[in-house]
């Protein structure tokens, strides 16, 4: 788009991304996600063989793209968001839908335990080294947020922790943890995001809140808490900067700090409670937020997103969740997400 003072390219959309996670939002805020998920229903993948099967032959394909259509490329972190949602509003129209995408995901695990977002076996690291590669991302290998993001949807729709499937993921997830107690993100920034994916998915998997990963986790993250009471995050973390800070706090990432905590237990952690007085103190007058800084990436080191709409539905989310288990008699987070 150019405009008078500026030209900017809009890399793409993200429509099943953003109603996925919004409608995660929606549904803990009370209302209902019918029309949502019978929208996303409509676009499962279910006969278009991509990429990733050259190292999953046979595999049938069950996932969700990023975007409107991109049938040769779904990814499992959507599969895994839509999946859960889809769960999680109950209607048994959407069982079959649900059970594809269950298919789907365990097909795409890496034989080290964890999942990439597009392929399996993507882990040729020393292509990385060629000179158009600088950006030190031209693979596609698995990661701590889109593992735990398969962990949540299949401990959600009730795999033990003892599968298989579950042991392998677990044991990546604990192997990749930083030596500060905090994990990376990959798809977005950073260490908050990818602490807060993890801890969701131990809560889901059913680690215990006293665990010694969990505690680390939950040390951290008050660690870094901003005097103002929220967190926030530079993209200078994908190079060499401290995890978990900066100059200012931003809304999505105070929303997942204060969701990371809850999943670990922590709903009563004034840590928490300063959180959500920050996202209460800082929505606007139209019940939205602001935020300027860029909060997801596409290629670190050189390529960031900002996506419009974490500001509005990670707040939500948040403070939904907080009444909710505030209010009941269960303080234990019943999703993956």
């Amino acid at each position: 788009m150019v405009e008078a003072d500026r030209a900017y390219c809009q890399p793409c959309l993200s429509p099943i991304w953003d109603t996925g996670l919004a409608g995660h939002a929606v549904a803990e805020a009370g209302s209902e996600t019918n029309a949502a998920c019978a929208w996303l229903h409509e676009r499962q993948i279910l006969d278009v063989i991509g990429d990733w099967a050259v190292r999953r032959p046979g595999l049938r394909p069950g996932g969700w793209a990023f975007q409107y259509a991109n049938p040769h490329y779904p990814d499992v972190d959507d599969t895994a968001v839509v999946g859960m949602l889809l769960h999680r509003n109950g209607d048994p129209a959407f069982a079959d839908a649900i059970d594809r995408a269950r298919e789907w995901i365990i097909g795409m695990q890496s034989s080290d335990g964890g999942w990439g977002a597009f392929e399996p076996e993507n882990t040729q690291l020393y292509l990385n080294n060629i000179p158009f590669a600088d950006h030190g991302a031209l693979l596609d290998p698995p990661t701590a947020d889109v593992t735990a993001r398969c962990v949540s949807f299949l401990a959600q729709i009730g795999m033990a922790a003892d599968d298989p499937v579950m042991l392998r993921a677990l044991a990546y997830l604990r192997r990749g943890q930083e030596a500060d107690g905090s994990w990376f993100g990959r798809w977005g920034t950073n260490y908050i995001y990818g602490t807060w994916s993890v801890l969701c998915a131990f809560n889901a998997a059913g680690i215990a809140a006293d665990d010694a990963a969990v505690r680390r986790a939950v040390a951290w993250l008050c660690e870094v808490q901003r005097g103002d009471g929220g967190w926030g995050e530079d993209e200078d973390t994908y190079r060499d900067a401290p995890h978990g800070r900066y100059k200012e706090s931003t809304p999505s990432q105070t929303s997942w700090a204060v969701l990371g905590l809850m999943a670990a237990g922590e709903v009563d952690n004034p840590a928490v409670a300063r959180g959500i007085e920050y996202l209460v103190a800082t929505q606007g007058a139209g019940g939205d937020w602001v935020e300027l800084p860029y909060n997801a990436v596409g290629f670190p080191r050189v390529f960031y997103l900002r996506y419009h709409g974490y500001r509005w539905y990670f707040p939500l989310l948040a403070l939904a969740r907080y009444r909710n288990l505030r209010r009941g008699n269960e303080r234990k987070v019943a999703f993956g997400l």
